[in-house]
C-alpha cells in the first residue's frame, strides 16, 4: 500500500504505477445479492442453469458490481492522510472488455496518470485495469477522477 500524506504527497505520485489490490473471490452470492439490491436480474447474472447454455458458459458477474468491487480494492492500493475532504468526482471512462465469472477472483491494478490543482485542492487522474484469474483480458478498464481538498 502507498500512502501520501497530505496535498504535496499526492502530487508527488503523478505518473506512478502504485500495484494491486489482494484478490477478491465474486461467488454466486455476491452476484445474487448485487441482483436484489440494483432490481437486475437478467439471466446471465442469475440463473445458472440457464447460463450454462449461454454464451459465457455460466454465470456472470454485473458490470456494475464488478465497477463496485473497484472502490475497496482501490483502498488497499493507496491511502491519503492529511486532506480535509476527498471525493469521487467522476469518471471519463470505463469499459468491460471481458466477463467476471461466477466464482472467479478479481483484482485492481493503479496507475495515478495525472494531478493538477483545483481551487482549495488537487484532482487526480486514475487509470485502473481489474484482471481476473479465469481471463486473459482485463474485466475492466477505467480512468477515474477523485478530488482531493486541504
Amino acid at each position: 500500500m502507498t500512502i501520501a500524506n497530505g496535498l504535496a504527497e499526492i502530487k508527488a505520485l503523478a505518473g506512478q504505477d502504485l500495484g494491486h489490490s489482494s484478490w477478491v473471490e465474486v461467488p454466486q452470492a455476491r452476484i445474487d445479492a448485487f441482483a436484489e439490491a440494483t432490481g437486475d436480474h437478467q439471466w446471465i447474472h442469475t440463473d445458472p442453469e440457464r447460463a450454462k447454455e449461454g454464451p459465457f458458459g455460466g454465470t456472470i458477474a454485473h458490470g456494475y458490481l464488478t465497477l463496485a468491487l473497484l472502490i475497496p480494492m482501490w483502498s488497499e492500493i493507496l491511502e491519503i492522510k492529511g486532506v480535509g475532504m476527498a471525493i469521487n468526482y467522476g469518471l471519463n471512462r470505463v469499459r468491460f472488455p471481458a466477463p467476471v465469472p461466477s466464482g472467479s477472483r478479481i483484482r485492481l491494478k493503479a496507475t495515478l496518470s495525472e494531478v493538477t490543482d483545483v481551487p482549495g485542492g488537487v484532482q487526480t487522474l486514475v487509470d485502473f485495469t481489474m484482471l481476473s484469474d479465469e481471463t486473459a483480458k482485463p474485466v475492466l478498464v477505467a480512468e477515474c477522477v477523485y478530488r482531493y481538498y486541504e
